[in-house]
């Protein structure tokens, strides 16, 4: 499941700015990314982030701008008398004096030797990142229950088709069990000629291979399996995207194995029709947290 949330607070001459993206994953990962002065709080930035999110695979960018020290800027001349001393000596054989002459400005553009002073952080200041952080952390919340909601319902459209599609099993059940029964009887009368069969036998022979093609199992535990699929699907629980999956994965067992023992080609297309029904709700739980 996506997700996307952004908040801006603003106190005095200070920005604060926390934008947070995030995609579904059986993992939890946060990538933080936030000015230097924030890195004593990062443990309690990313446990505020985590509670509320559960998991995924989150990126979020917080930023503090301060329009009184915006003209504010610090040079790192060390840095720069290191780049410069070295590209210079290791260049200038091979370029022209003219691109020597641009080697400073070039450089002067370069990450690092050129930023704005970002003052100290202040208690106030990290108050109004955690409660910027929880603004965001609502919208981000919000947009993945919105999404949610369309997915939920893409779900219960599946798993309802699939329930619509084993109440036709019955149909055909009556009529693979005659097929197969004169499909026996045939091929035996082929072979040994009927005088020559033990009808008793036979029967008991029959009943046996028709037991073994019986789905009514498979039928009430496909259909206990859709019902407590919806039943997750609509309770209160937050994550609940691993369950689903589970179930899923028992309803195609229970599919498989009505395919397996169908013996009949309209049996058949029904069972593929579910297949393909379960297969959509599989791709759409990877999208589910």
């Amino acid at each position: 499941m996506t997700g996307y949330g952004r908040a801006t607070r603003s106190e005095g001459a200070k920005t604060y700015t926390v934008e947070l993206r995030g995609l579904n994953s059986k993992q939890t990962d946060l990538r933080l990314r936030s000015n230097q002065n924030l890195q004593q709080h990062e443990l309690e930035l990313r446990t505020l982030v985590l509670d509320t999110v559960g998991r995924g695979k989150l990126e979020m960018n917080l930023e503090i701008t301060d329009a009184s020290s915006a003209s504010k800027l610090r040079v790192d001349l060390p840095l720069l008398a290191e780049l410069s001393t070295n590209i210079y000596f290791n260049l200038k054989t091979s370029l022209p004096d003219s691109t020597m002459d641009g080697l400073v400005p070039a450089l002067l553009r370069a990450p690092g030797i050129i930023e704005a002073s970002s003052g100290e952080l202040e208690e106030q200041d990290w108050e109004q990142v955690q409660a910027v952080t929880r603004d965001c952390l609502a919208r981000f919340q919000d947009y993945r229950q919105q999404e949610g909601a369309v997915l939920g319902e893409d779900l219960r459209t599946s798993v309802r088709a699939i329930t619509d599609l084993l109440s036709r099993v019955g149909d055909y059940d009556e009529q693979r069990i005659t097929a197969v029964r004169d499909r026996m009887a045939r091929h035996l009368s082929d072979y040994l000629g009927r005088a020559n069969v033990d009808k008793n036998r036979y029967e008991q022979e029959v009943l046996f291979y028709l037991e073994k093609m019986d789905i009514n199992e498979e039928q009430v535990r496909l259909q206990q399996n859709c019902d407590y699929f919806l039943q997750v699907l609509d309770n209160e629980d937050e994550i609940k995207g691993r369950k689903l999956t589970f179930i899923s994965q028992e309803m195609g067992r229970e599919i498989n194995t009505l395919g397996a023992k169908a013996y009949s080609a309209d049996l058949q297309k029904v069972v593929v029709n579910m297949k393909e029904q379960l297969e959509m709700i599989k791709e759409q739980l990877a999208n589910v947290a």
